[in-house]
C-alpha cells in the first residue's frame, strides 16, 4: 500500500512539473518527489579559520556579512568542535563519523584506510549525486597543494564521489585543478573557484537527483596570497596577516554566491548547509585568530580545536538561535542519516558522534556523549562543561588536567586535585573508549579483523615519480617554487654521498 502510495504521489508529482513547463515555469525548478522529500547537502568547511574570526564574534578588523547572515538564520554554534587540531584528521571525522585515529588518519597528510565507509559512499547508493570539490588531504600526499592524479588509489573517486575538481592540500589565487584527473588551471581567487565549480554540480544534478556537494577552502592556510582589493581593509596590519584576512574576505563573499545561487534555483528552503573550519586558527597573525581561548592550531586546547560552526536548513530550523551545545564534526554523520533514516551500513564501525536533529528542533541543555579528541600523543574528552586533557608524553593518565570550560574557557585552573571525584570518573571513561580506538586501530573493526594492504605513507609530491613531469613547468608558480626548489637541493645533496 506505502509503495502504490508513493508511485501515485510521484506521478501526481511529475504532472504538474509537466503542466508547470508547459504553462511557462521556469526551467530547472521542477524536481521530482526524490529530491523534494530528500534535501540537497552541502558540507563547507574553511582551511585553519579560527574561532574567533567571524563578525559575529565582533572581530576587530575582519567583517564576515554573509556567515553572520547564516548564522543568523540558522543555528550558530558557541562551542562547535574541529575532529582535531590538524586537517586530515578533522576531513577523515568529517565523512566517517569516526575519530581520526580509527580511520587510520593519524595526523595531518595520512591517507584515509580504504576499508573505511564515507557519507559519499552511503548516500552516493541512496541515490545522492555526490561532488567533491576543493583540498583533499586524505590520500597521503604533502606540500602545496597539487591536482590530484586520475590513479590515484586514495582520491575522491574511491571514497564514493562521482564528480570532483580537487588537489591534495591547500590551494590559492589562480589555483591548479585536477577535474577527473584532468589538470585545469583557472582564474581568481580559490574559495570562489571552488564554489562555482559545486553550483555547477548542482546545476547538472539538482533536476533529478539530490545532491551531496563537499566543498572544502584552502584558505585562510598559510602561505596566503589574496587580491590586492581584498588585502585593502587590513593595510594597518603586516602584510602575512593581510593576506591571511584578504582571504576570509573572499572566503566569505563566496558563501554569498553560494546561497545566491541556491535562492535562484529555488533551493533554499531544500538544502542543508554545515559550515565549519578543519582546525583552531593559527598562531602570528594578528589579531588573534582565535578569541580569548587558550592555544592554536596543534594544540588540544580550546584555540586547537574549537572552531566556527553553522548549521542553516530553514525547513528544519525553523527557529534561529546560538547554542552553547556541545557539537562536533564527528556528528555529521550520525546526523545525516538520522534525518535519511538510513542505517549505516557497517555496524561494526563505531561511530564517535550523535545526532543533532532533535537539537535542529528545540534547545537541549546536556549531551549524552562526550566528544572525544586523540591525535598522536595528545588527547582530549569534552564532557559539557568539563575537559579532561593530556598534552602528550603520557596518555595513560599521568600527566592529564581538568578544566571546567563554562567557568574558565581559557583552561588556566586546572580542576584535576579540587575535583578528584569527577577527574577520575572523566578519566576512567576516556580510558574506555581509548582502548576501543585501539582495537580499531588494530583492524579489528574490520572483516576478519584485517587490515589491507597498500595505504601509503605520508609522502609528498616532490618524492613520487608521476608527478616529476610537470616540475619544469611548475617552478614559474609561486606556490610550488619554493617546494621544488628544496627538493632540487636535497637531490643533489643526495647525489654527492
Amino acid at each position: 500500500m506505502q509503495r502504490t502510495h508513493a508511485a501515485v504521489t510521484h506521478r501526481i508529482t511529475l504532472t504538474i512539473c509537466l503542466i508547470g513547463l508547459f504553462l511557462g515555469g521556469k526551467k530547472g525548478h521542477c524536481e521530482t518527489s526524490e529530491t523534494m522529500q530528500r534535501p540537497h547537502i552541502i558540507l563547507v568547511m574553511a582551511d585553519d579559520q579560527g574561532w574567533g574570526q567571524t563578525g559575529y564574534y565582533n572581530h576587530p578588523v575582519l567583517k564576515t556579512p554573509h556567515l553572520d547572515e547564516m548564522a543568523e538564520r540558522g543555528l550558530r554554534f558557541d562551542r562547535f568542535y574541529a575532529g582535531a587540531p590538524v586537517c586530515s584528521p578533522t576531513r577523515a571525522s568529517v565523512l566517517t563519523g569516526r575519530t581520526n585515529d580509527r580511520t587510520g588518519v593519524e595526523s595531518h597528510g595520512y591517507a584515509l584506510r580504504k576499508q573505511e565507509t564515507t557519507l559519499s559512499e552511503i548516500l552516493n547508493k541512496a541515490g545522492y549525486a555526490t561532488g567533491h570539490f576543493g583540498k583533499w588531504h586524505l590520500n597521503g600526499i604533502r606540500g602545496p597543494g597539487v591536482p590530484i592524479l586520475k590513479e590515484d588509489a586514495q582520491g575522491r573517486q574511491n571514497f564514493g564521489f562521482d564528480s570532483w575538481v580537487s588537489v591534495n592540500t591547500f590551494i590559492d589565487m589562480d589555483p591548479l585543478l585536477s577535474r577527473q584527473g584532468i589538470f585545469t588551471e583557472k582564474e581568481g581567487d580559490s574559495s570562489e573557484v571552488t564554489v562555482r565549480e559545486a553550483i555547477q554540480f548542482i546545476d547538472h544534478h539538482h533536476q533529478k537527483h539530490p545532491t551531496f556537494s563537499v566543498i572544502w577552502f584552502g584558505s585562510p592556510h598559510d602561505p596566503a596570497r589574496a587580491s590586492e582589493e581584498d588585502r585593502k581593509p587590513f593595510g594597518m596590519l603586516d602584510e602575512k596577516s593581510q593576506h591571511h584576512h584578504g582571504e576570509l574576505v573572499a572566503m566569505d563573499r563566496s558563501i554569498g554566491e553560494l546561497f545566491s545561487a541556491l535562492e535562484e534555483r529555488n533551493l533554499k528552503d531544500q538544502t542543508l548547509v554545515w559550515f565549519c573550519s578543519d582546525n583552531g586558527g593559527l598562531p602570528k597573525i594578528k589579531p588573534s585568530t582565535v578569541g580569548n581561548l587558550r592555544g592554536n592550531k596543534g594544540t588540544i586546547f580550546e584555540g586547537g580545536l574549537r572552531v566556527p560552526g553553522i548549521i542553516h536548513w530553514p525547513k528544519l530550523i525553523t527557529h534561529p538561535r546560538v547554542t552553547s551545545y556541545p557539537a562536533s564534526v564527528l556528528d555529521i554523520v550520525p546526523t545525516v542519516l538520522d534525518l535519511l533514516k538510513i542505517e549505516h551500513p557497517d555496524p561494526n564501525h563505531t561511530l564517535d558522534g550523535i545526532s543533532l536533529v532533535p537539537l535542529m528542533q528545540r534547545n537541549l541543555s546536556r549531551r549524552e556523549k562526550p566528544i572525544p579528541f586523540r591525535h598522536l600523543q595528545r588527547a582530549a574528552w569534552i564532557d559539557n562543561d568539563y575537559k579532561l586533557l593530556s598534552q602528550g608524553r603520557d596518555r595513560q593518565g599521568e600527566r592529564f588536567e581538568l578544566y571546567n570550560l563554562e567557568a574558565d574557557p581559557s583552561e588556566s585552573n586546572d580542576l584535576a586535585k579540587l575535583e578528584p571525584e569527577k577527574f577520575e570518573r572523566m578519566l576512567s571513561d576516556f580510558r574506555s573508549w581509548n582502548e576501543s580506538v585501539n582495537r580499531s586501530v588494530a583492524g579489528l573493526d574490520y572483516e576478519a579483523g584485517q587490515l589491507l594492504s597498500g595505504d601509503p605513507e605520508p609522502r609528498f609530491w616532490t618524492d613520487m615519480e608521476a608527478y616529476r613531469p610537470y616540475f619544469e613547468k611548475w617552478q614559474q608558480r609561486w606556490e610550488y617554487a619554493s617546494r621544488l626548489q628544496a627538493n632540487r637541493k636535497q637531490r643533489k645533496a643526495g647525489e654527492k654521498k
